[in-house]
């Protein structure tokens, strides 16, 4: 899963509707902080760039940059980590009685939209800005980070789909496999979708992977015809 994957299982801060003068500054300040962050790792490399250079090119000072993140890593991942439990007490708690694959077809294609969302709010071309988290990941820091972050969140999904089906994660692999399972389908599509440069929405993609899903992973399928990458005539018998 991407930085961005991982930044909208969290969360993103989005501007409200009738947002304060004050709360609209500090959204802006976010996004430059994290727009300047980009492009610095972008010329430089994740390992040239430290939190002084970013606060200098944002023209705030240092103090105010970690107003905002914790840590260089953080502000191209762009999340809130304490939006965990929020992931998984959607995850056991959302339309009761629902199949549970549904229900994480729903998550996800919220997860998604948050993407596309807060890749926006960075103004410009939101795929190339995906790329160039994506470029960012090439650091070996910046990967353990993430891999450490992504450890977390999974941990949250697996914890919210072992409390719906009512089981003990340390006991039943199921709600972890099915966490792989999702993750893994939100990774691809998110893959797909900055490599097509954005052709398929991207919660359209995660619907129709989870359809696929659900169907056994046809080879013909929704999600294959959309995307063009079905040879005519096979499977039509």
């Amino acid at each position: 899963m991407t930085a961005g994957a991982a930044a909208a299982l969290v969360g993103q801060p989005q501007p409200l509707p009738h947002a304060s003068l004050r709360e609209r500054k500090k959204l802006a300040t976010r996004r430059l902080l994290r727009q300047v962050a980009l492009d610095l790792v972008a010329e430089r490399g994740f390992a040239n760039v430290t939190v002084e250079d970013i606060a200098e090119a944002a023209e705030v000072s240092p103090r105010t940059f970690f107003n905002y993140f914790p840590s260089k890593e953080a502000v191209l991942f762009g999340s809130d980590p304490t939006r965990d439990a929020e992931v998984r007490d959607r995850i056991a708690h959302e339309s009761p009685g629902e199949p549970v694959l549904d229900v994480l077809r729903q998550v996800l294609m919220t997860a998604a939209q948050a993407v596309t969302d807060d890749l926006a709010e960075l103004g410009g071309d939101p795929v190339e800005w995906l790329r160039r988290m994506r470029a960012a990941r090439a650091d070996p820091h910046l990967r353990a980070a993430h891999a450490a972050q992504m450890a977390m969140i999974e941990r949250s999904i697996t914890e919210g789909l072992a409390e719906r089906l009512g089981t003990d994660p340390d006991l039943d692999p199921y709600p972890g496999l099915l966490c792989a399972t999702a993750t893994g389908a939100f990774r691809a599509s998110m893959t797909f979708w900055a490599t097509s440069g954005g052709t398929v929405p991207l919660d359209r993609l995660i619907d129709l992977s989870f359809r696929a899903l659900a169907d056994g992973l046809p080879e013909r399928c929704e999600l294959r015809d959309v995307t063009g990458n079905v040879t005519p005539g096979k499977d039509d018998h």
